[in-house]
């Protein structure tokens, strides 16, 4: 999905109706959907984190009314539930922020029931990533399946596991953190983007993990790194060597380039194969910004080539031949749409 989503008319919406709220570190994804997930309202509003949770709280609430309000009385009384999804780390059985490392000024403050004191509205407390698998679940790309796992690849990695159509979110509020195994035991692993875990797939297989892995192939030289158009790169400032363009490298077929996306699919099917090893759920999706052009590009379509290959060598034939490994397909919409549907899914009385 788009940006800006396609919204149906509210005359033909299936009530009732469901809030999907998706908090980001630089923005807040708001979208109504109704019974049947699809969208009848939408809007995106700047996260604004050094102003603290409750200033972007009361933003939430002044914009779902104002879009309730465009809606009419009909369609407004038949929305039962928010779901609201954020960055971790969490306490999800007491509505708490806990530390999430990309909003510092927002630690140890109650965002669900902030959210729902604003609103009026009972609200579905569920981890950013999490929410996305759900979004995938019952509308994308695992909307024939039971089980899945979705892996979100960004400047750090995220996940979501769905088990018999039922989210694992742990008893610490930490399940699902797949972006956190340990794929390393070396002593002198590489370090994850956040809280510093060494070893851990994170610290291999997110956009932050390319660039450093790239910079010190770069600063080791050798002759694919002289050959390299990454190089001019090198010593720059830290936004002008990305994963972005490590991508673009690697799609003028830059020969470092492509070497690096090629150990990325190899981490992540040391990942993959843990995973689906632990949940066996028949699908494992990737989404995020970090695809590397997705299905429609030939670097994409190596990338992807290269963890089925590499969970190939490292599984049972059974276990390969009936596990699908993809792309996600609801792009950005799918944290929020995802929200919205674990609240459909606890307002039905799931757990």
């Amino acid at each position: 999905m788009s940006e800006s989503p396609h919204l149906i008319d509210s005359r033909t919406a299936q009530p009732p109706f469901f809030w999907g709220i998706d908090v980001g570190g630089t923005n807040i994804k708001l979208g109504l959907v109704d019974d049947n997930g699809q969208p009848l309202a939408y809007a995106r509003i700047s996260t604004e984190e050094n102003r603290g949770p409750q200033a972007a709280v009361d933003r939430i609430a002044e914009k779902l009314k104002e879009l309730q309000s465009e809606l009419g009385s009909e369609v407004s009384e038949q929305i039962v539930r928010i779901g609201l999804g954020t960055p971790g780390s969490m306490d999800l059985p007491s509505g708490m922020l806990v530390e999430p490392p990309n909003l510092p000024n927002w630690w140890h403050f109650p965002i669900r029931d902030a959210v729902a004191q604003a609103t009026g509205l009972p609200v579905s407390f569920v981890n950013d990533a999490n929410a996305a698998a759900y979004g995938e679940f019952w509308l994308g790309a695992g909307r024939e399946h039971r089980s899945m796992i979705l892996l979100t690849l960004g400047t750090g990695v995220g996940g979501g596991i769905i088990v018999d159509g039922h989210l694992v979110n742990g008893v610490n509020s930490f399940g699902s953190e797949c972006g956190h195994i340990l794929v390393d035991s070396a002593d002198d692993a590489r370090l994850c983007v956040w809280g510093g875990g060494r070893g851990q797939l994170e610290a291999y297989a997110s956009a932050s993990g390319v660039v450093e892995r790239t910079r010190d192939r770069l600063r080791a030289g050798g002759p694919l790194a002289a050959a390299s158009r990454l190089g001019g790169l090198l010593g720059g400032s830290d936004t002008e060597l990305t994963a972005r363009k490590v991508y673009e490298a690697a799609e003028h077929g830059d020969e470092l380039a492509l070497e690096i996306i090629d150990e990325t699919a190899r981490w992540l099917g040391i990942g993959i194969t843990t995973f689906v090893h632990t949940i066996d759920p028949g699908l494992v999706v990737l989404g995020g910004a970090m695809d590397f052009g997705g299905p429609d590009c030939p670097v994409g379509i190596r990338f992807l080539n290269g963890i089925r290959e590499e969970f190939h060598r490292r599984t049972f034939e059974n276990v390969y031949a009936g596990t699908t490994i993809d792309f996600a397909t609801l792009g950005s919409d799918a944290g929020y749409l995802g929200a919205a549907g674990y609240a459909r899914h606890e307002a039905a009385g799931g757990e």
